[in-house]
């Protein structure tokens, strides 16, 4: 009986210790390992952005409102106990470029999201890698034609206002204000040309009547021979529909040529990062539109709180416009990662299309047929004077409130009913 009991225990004994080894092999095999790394590795977010050309002051403000969601996403305890990161990619305002580094950041880099972009064509470009790739796209700068059946996919979003949106809050105000007769200075790509199509889409609500488009290419340092032209048609109003520096020179330019004593100029966008760049003489009167101004704090709590954060963390500066949606654009990915419990793609996008959020401006949400941020446009004008700080740089005029009455109808996109 003992000795039984004895050889079935060395039997059991060599038993536990065979699964032992066995759990001890795969506990450090390549694979357990992977395993591991896998399950402890970051939530990329893949962030390509043109950190040099005419539209690096706006792009660093995006990558550090974008670093700052990611840190507070961090300090809560991010997907449980799992942390995010920012990669950072410099598209040089190119779409080639942008292609390149954006499959760069999908193959190479294994990002779970892709945010970013500060132009109309860059953003498709990266688009057209991202969609095809099944990898969630939520892009940060204007642009029509993302929104449109023909370049939209379900993994991508428009945390950006569009130049409908934009171009038809500040027509609206200022075609009813400053007269029906109006010319149009245009950077010749598809930001400009969709902005143009914006204002005379609701110019047809005010009769009002187009003296004439005379286009530039991007990057233009000299507008000596194309602003007499413009001044001759005797406008109303005089749209510049271009952006960055060139706006800043152009706004230069024209003040230097007298054409703010007679004819009102506008722009569809205003960002914070030119105005002070260019400074308050070459930006005084002008009218335009934006997504986001500190100043609204004392409106909304959300906005408080998102400039407190980016004082705390920037030695005591303040967001400006394109910054807010660099952070818009990242946290609402993060929210929903945290909503879905996952990074799953078609998890997460289920987790986007039912967010209602307010981050950073009042409330907002996707619309489903095309995952268009609804959301407000402020209608803002340069000043000089009566300035609470050295960010204080621009008067909010109005607010066109969210509605879905001010997008172009998912019909119009080209969506299914």
């Amino acid at each position: 009986m003992t000795n039984k009991v004895t050889k079935a225990g060395s039997i059991s004994r060599r038993r536990l210790l065979t699964t032992a080894s066995a759990g001890a092999a795969l506990a450090v095999s390549p694979f357990r390992i992977n395993l591991l790394q896998a399950e402890e590795a970051p939530i990329k977010i893949g962030f390509p952005v043109p950190l040099t050309g005419p539209y690096g002051a706006e792009a660093q403000d995006q990558v550090r409102a974008g670093q700052l969601a990611v840190a507070q996403f961090n300090d809560a305890g991010g997907l449980n106990g799992r942390k995010a990161e920012l990669v950072v990619r410099d598209d040089k305002l190119n779409p080639g470029e942008a292609a390149t580094r954006t499959l760069e950041l999908v193959e190479k880099e294994k990002v779970n999201f892709v945010v970013g972009s500060l132009s109309a064509a860059v953003q498709l470009a990266i688009n057209n890698v991202t969609k095809e790739r099944g990898v969630i796209f939520n892009s940060i700068s204007q642009s029509d034609a993302i929104n449109e059946a023909a370049d939209f996919s379900k993994y991508t979003f428009h945390e950006a206002l569009n130049p409908h949106m934009t171009s038809g809050a500040v027509g609206r105000y200022a075609f009813a204000k400053f007269g029906k007769k109006v010319a149009f200075l245009t950077a010749d790509y598809a930001y400009g040309h969709e902005m143009v199509r914006g204002f005379l889409e609701v110019g047809k609500e005010f009769n009002v009547e187009n003296l004439g488009d005379i286009r530039h290419p991007l990057g233009t340092t000299d507008f000596s021979t194309l602003l007499p032209r413009l001044q001759a048609l005797k406008p109303d109003i005089l749209c510049i529909s271009n952006f960055g520096r060139d706006q800043q020179i152009a706004l230069k330019q024209a003040t230097d040529f007298g054409i703010k004593k007679s004819i009102q100029i506008i722009a569809p966008l205003l960002s914070h990062a030119s105005r002070v760049a260019a400074g308050p003489q070459a930006f005084e009167g002008v009218v335009g539109g934006c997504s986001f101004y500190w100043g609204i704090e004392d409106k909304f709590a959300s906005t408080k709180a998102f400039n407190d954060a980016f004082r705390k963390m920037y030695d005591g500066k303040l967001p400006t416009d394109y910054g807010a949606l660099g952070y818009g654009g990242v946290r609402t990915v993060l929210e929903a990662v945290k909503g879905a419990g996952s990074v799953e793609t078609d998890k997460v996008v289920a987790a986007l299309e039912a967010l209602k959020y307010d981050d950073y401006k009042g409330p907002q949400y996707y619309r489903k047929c095309d995952h268009q941020s609804v959301q407000s446009v402020l209608v803002i004008k340069s000043k000089s004077k009566d300035m609470r700080n050295e960010s204080d740089v621009f008067e909010v005029l109005s607010t066109e409130e969210p509605n879905e009455k001010y997008l172009r109808t998912c019909e119009a996109l080209g969506h299914k009913s």
